[in-house]
């Protein structure tokens, strides 16, 4: 597979020159102009940032993607799907309040925000995976696959799980439905916290296959019966209802690429990350912990793949920030996002991707 093409900038301005601005001129550079948006949808996928946690990405640096896509003719809009976990992007209510209160508001960014799965997480469509070893049909928010052309703005950082969150994360994870990410992280079905539970039975309502009964006042959830569904988790008043979150590392990483996959066949798409703040952990975290390494720069590609490996490189050749979770770490694998997280191997979900498809992990870097 011939090298793909990653285009990079470091984070100096000058006088003429903001970084707004230059992520523009990255991103035209890059080639984001040969893409057909004339009044084309354009979905562009991003971390709001879960209440509390300071290192998403600011929307200053979404509104200079939305800019470029509307004069290249284009109907943007940012969008994430909800969360499985409980927080405080559960919902797409919530979800709203956290885009809003993190500065994703329409008068900031240029464009309105879509949560692509619904209010409760569960308006996807059903999307094949050509190839696929782990998943069959993807679960992804219905609003993604309506898009013309699929656009990611990724904050690149570590992540406690699979190494690092970046494009194919941000793909593959961030536009799984409730029972997409449920598939993903997990190898069995969900449970109840019985000690949480008060029996309220809208589990029992939801499911379409008998799967949750209530028995002394507290849901129960037959294996055998549930399909993975987690609308059950979605509708739990009390947060009861849990998913297993079982699946091997490796595993996790390589149905991520499965789904991003699914989400990016047979259509334009075209992925910009940013370096920055590369804190060890999601963003999904409602706190942020200092970054492990300086700030390195903005990056884009139409190949994730190449991107994110792009992306990887560049902070492995970045010194240890004293202090931080990374430099407390022993210092044994070579490697920043391992050393940081032990039990993650990122290389799992680039190798996977490679070989489905996506893209490629040979890259040719171009500064700008």
């Amino acid at each position: 597979m011939a090298k793909s093409k990653v285009y990079y900038t470091d984070m100096r301005t000058s006088f003429s020159e903001n970084l707004p601005q230059k992520l523009e001129r990255l991103i035209r550079t890059a080639g984001i102009g040969t893409i057909d948006f004339a009044n084309k949808y354009a979905a562009v996928k991003i971390h709001f940032g879960e209440p509390g946690n300071l290192a998403f990405l600011r929307p200053n640096y979404a509104a200079a993607v939305v800019k470029v896509i509307k004069e290249l003719g284009g109907k943007p809009f940012l969008t994430d799907c909800n969360t499985l976990y409980v927080g405080g992007r559960k919902n797409a209510l919530d979800h709203l309040d956290a885009a809003y209160t993190n500065g994703f508001y329409p008068y900031a960014t240029g464009c309105h925000v879509l949560i692509a799965d619904g209010l409760k997480g569960t308006d996807e469509a059903l999307v094949p995976v050509e190839g696929g070893e782990y998943v069959r049909e993807a679960k992804i928010g219905q609003a993604i696959m309506d898009a013309d052309v699929f656009v990611t703005l990724n904050h690149f950082k570590g992540h406690e799980a699979t190494g690092f969150g970046g494009a194919l994360k941000n793909i593959g994870m961030g536009c799984g439905s409730r029972a997409g990410k449920m598939e993903m992280h997990s190898a069995g079905k969900p449970y109840v916290r019985t000690q949480s539970c008060v029996g309220c039975g809208r589990c029992v309502k939801i499911c379409a296959h008998g799967a949750p009964v209530i028995r002394d006042g507290k849901a129960s959830i037959d294996p055998d019966k549930c399909v993975g569904c987690g609308r059950c988790i979605g509708v739990c008043p009390m947060d009861a209802v849990c998913a297993a979150s079982d699946e091997s590392n490796d595993i996790l990483n390589c149905k991520i690429a499965e789904y991003s996959k699914a989400v990016l066949a047979g259509r334009p798409h075209f992925h910009i990350s940013l370096v920055i703040d590369v804190s060890p952990n999601c963003d999904c975290h409602a706190e942020n912990d200092i970054p492990i390494v300086p700030d390195v720069g903005m990056f884009a590609s139409f190949d994730p793949v190449a991107l994110d490996v792009a992306c990887a490189d560049a902070v492995n050749r970045q010194p240890v920030i004293a202090g931080s979770q990374l430099d407390r770490m022993p210092h044994v694998h070579h490697d920043h996002f391992t050393d940081s997280a032990p039990t993650t191997n990122w290389k799992s979900c680039m190798e996977h991707a490679e070989k489905i498809g996506i893209g490629s992990r040979e890259y040719e870097l171009i500064e700008i």
